[in-house]
């Protein structure tokens, strides 16, 4: 659903995580209710926007996928640079990427926006359910819910678990983003998104889509 411009926010939202833990399956799913089995990786960084009604709030999200891959690390902090929303992505079935995304949660805190709401999501849950039963299978899950929850609680992060596969949860975190994103900072935020737009456009191959919801 389209908005007046002069109604809506605009929020500047970068994606974190080591490669292969389902960043861009994530967004693609939040921008087109949409899913792919075998997604080609992220090179470089990858630029989509989503328009959403949450509250009383027009917010057009302008979502920067970063690539996971060790050899575009340095390219990262242009892309996280002036975001008001940072989603650091880790796979619940492999530990290292939970490493990785506490690394990706001391950079946010020391190199980010001061005011940056941060989201510690773990992906692919539908890997630790039995598709007959519905219930968690033993031994799959690698990183536990509570380690998840304490590493959030210990760095004022939001965190949530999802499986961009089935859509579990996957708009609960867009959704409460938009929620404590405050208008004045997002409005005083949009002017900076376009003009980083154009600044990080030349280093990497980006891919561009735009849609709406309400979420």
């Amino acid at each position: 659903m389209s908005t007046p411009a002069n109604n809506q926010i605009s929020v500047k939202l970068v994606l974190l995580g080591e490669a292969a833990v389902g960043k861009s399956s994530l967004v693609l799913r939040f921008v087109s209710n949409d899913f792919e089995e075998n997604k080609e990786p992220t090179i470089g960084a990858a630029f989509l926007t989503q328009r959403c009604t949450i509250g009383d709030k027009n917010i057009k999200f302008e979502i920067w996928d970063t690539a996971g891959q060790e050899r575009f690390a340095n390219l990262t902090p242009l892309y996280y640079r002036n975001a008001q929303a940072a989603l650091v992505v880790y796979d619940i079935t492999k530990p290292a990427s939970f490493i990785k995304a506490r690394h990706w949660v001391k950079e946010l805190h020391e190199q980010a926006a001061k005011n940056i709401i941060i989201a510690l999501v773990g992906n692919k849950y539908d890997l630790t359910l039995d598709s007959e039963s519905g219930e968690e299978i033993e031994g799959a899950r690698k990183v536990s819910r509570d380690e998840g929850q304490d590493l959030a609680n210990e760095e004022n992060l939001l965190f949530f678990e999802t499986s961009a596969k089935t859509a579990f949860s996957v708009n609960d975190v867009f959704t409460t983003i938009g929620e404590k994103i405050p208008d004045a900072v997002a409005k005083k935020g949009s002017s900076r998104a376009e003009s980083n737009r154009i600044d990080l456009s030349a280093p990497a191959q980006t891919d561009i889509k735009e849609s709406s919801c309400s979420c």
